[in-house]
């Protein structure tokens, strides 16, 4: 079986993009595996998957490197926008379905997407760092040089910590000279990626609860910058939104069985 994709990147977080609205692809854990790999596949830092939705313009579902199902990619969110709106699914205006609950983005203009996340209702502090859920869990350490830490090292140790067992979490050093810079290491991709929209919204707030730095918030991935526009209430975050570049790479067919 032939399989059509077409891959998206924001600020360099690369997502292979599969329209399931028709039900025929049937992908394995293993498979999605393979996809990603980038020597031996497409390449990618995730795969989504756009179905059909009865409440929504559409439903997203996200998929990390290791082939198994993330509850929400924020890159992935803004890149699904880009994808539904440039093959006619939804106007510039709409709502999909993600398995952390229901999502607006906007397209601003040919190259940036702006995109609603879930209600923060608590930031966690511990001596060595922060503590969030975004959509998916992230863990914030801020740092006198980012460009001295070892990402994988650090980020896996951090991730694998028991405080945050048995889900673990994604981990963001963060470091505020010269406007503030984010490296991040993901869970499932198990490593350092050039950028985290999930982790973006976290540091943002985290910053904020911090700092008192007000929204919106710009933050400097390897891949490009990425602002956080938010509402704080009694450090209760809403009305959040995740705004940057999301770019079509390019499109193609693959089979199944590579």
């Amino acid at each position: 079986m032939k399989l059509k994709f077409e891959k998206y990147q924001g600020a360099g977080n690369d997502f292979i993009i599969i329209n399931n609205t028709d039900k025929s692809a049937d992908l394995s854990p293993e498979m999605i595996q393979k996809l990603c790999d980038r020597h031996f596949g497409i390449g990618a830092d995730g795969l989504i998957v756009l179905t059909g939705s009865e409440k929504a313009d559409f439903a997203m579902t996200f998929y990390n490197p290791d082939g198994y199902e993330a509850n929400m990619c924020g890159n992935g969110g803004r890149c699904i926008a880009k994808y539904a709106y440039d093959n006619k699914i939804a106007n510039k205006n709409m709502t999909f379905n993600a398995q952390d609950g229901m999502h607006e983005a906007k397209i601003i203009d040919s190259e940036t997407v702006r995109l609603k996340m879930i209600d923060v209702e608590s930031i966690e502090e511990f001596d060595d760092g922060m503590w969030t859920n975004t959509g998916v869990p992230h863990f914030v350490k801020f740092v006198d040089d980012i460009d001295k830490i070892d990402i994988d090292t650090e980020g896996r140790k951090l991730a694998d910590d028991k405080r945050f067992a048995p889900e673990r979490t994604n981990v963001n050093f963060v470091d505020s000279k010269n406007g503030f810079r984010i490296r991040t290491y993901e869970r499932g991709v198990e490593g350092e990626t050039l950028a985290c929209g999930t982790g973006n919204v976290a540091t943002a707030l985290c910053i904020n609860a911090q700092r008192h730095t007000s929204s919106p918030i710009a933050i400097k991935a390897k891949g490009g910058l990425l602002k956080v526009f938010f509402e704080n209430s009694k450090n209760k975050y809403n009305n959040i939104w995740l705004e940057g570049s999301a770019i079509k790479v390019f499109e193609g067919e693959l089979d199944l069985k590579i």
